[in-house]
């Protein structure tokens, strides 16, 4: 049972390395608390892994995949628009800001990571591994492996707060929530569609919402005052 245990973590952890679930830890690690963004993480893996270890692959083949993309899809660009939104009504930095509920960052994340890892690989090499190893010890590893992957992305958007004003955090974080829902839904909607060009795509929408925030905040700046020649 150990072994399996460290078998499967040691597959999904390698399996998670640079994989969009590491972004989106990253993505909302920069926004919200760690502690909440973990929890989310972990509740969702679970309950994720739970399907896939006692259905295996007959659950995996019957997955509706285009309509839980669609559906992850929207939700990404639906907390973009709500993050940059959120962002342009705050005050500014040097000004006192009401303590945030950590009740809906944490069920944001649980949605988000449940929605996109629903038939992701990592659920069909978590039931493969079940076909053939003890199914609690499957899931058990496959969960551990999952949570320290993107722990290390959280840890990585931790370190990289410290050093940003939180006003360009909590924007360049909608942008990348833009980035993925639009690089999901053309998944979804053109399947045949290779990875490079979906993925320079899809970053036409944040790109354009970035030069719109851009023009927005230039339009808002005072004109300089003339300078006196007396």
């Amino acid at each position: 049972m150990i072994a399996t245990i460290l078998l499967s973590i040691g597959i999904v952890f390698l399996a998670e390395l640079g994989d969009k679930s590491q972004l989106m830890a990253l993505t909302f690690a920069l926004r919200y608390r760690w502690w909440v963004v973990l929890g989310g993480i972990a509740t969702a893996t679970a309950l994720v892994h739970v399907i896939s270890v006692a259905v295996g692959h007959f659950l995996g083949a019957a997955l509706p995949t285009t309509a839980i993309a669609l559906v992850a899809a929207l939700m990404f660009l639906g907390v973009g628009i709500w993050t940059i939104r959120e962002n342009l009504t705050e005050p500014d930095d040097d000004e006192p800001k009401p303590p945030r509920s950590t009740k809906a960052p944490y069920f944001v994340v649980l949605s988000a990571f449940l929605l996109a890892e629903l038939g992701d690989r990592t659920m069909f090499a978590t039931a493969a591994l079940a076909t053939d190893n003890n199914w609690f010890a499957v899931w058990l590893g496959s969960t551990i492996g999952m949570v320290a992957a993107d722990a290390l992305a959280i840890a990585v958007g931790i370190l990289i707060g410290k050093h940003l004003p939180e006003r360009a955090i909590g924007l360049a974080a909608g942008l990348l929530f833009l980035y993925f829902g639009s690089a999901t839904l053309l998944a979804a909607v053109l399947p045949g569609l290779s990875l490079l060009a979906g993925a320079a795509l899809a970053t036409l929408v944040p790109a354009t919402a970035g030069a719109v925030l851009l023009a927005r905040r230039r339009s808002r700046r005072p004109a300089p005052e003339p300078i006196s020649t007396r």
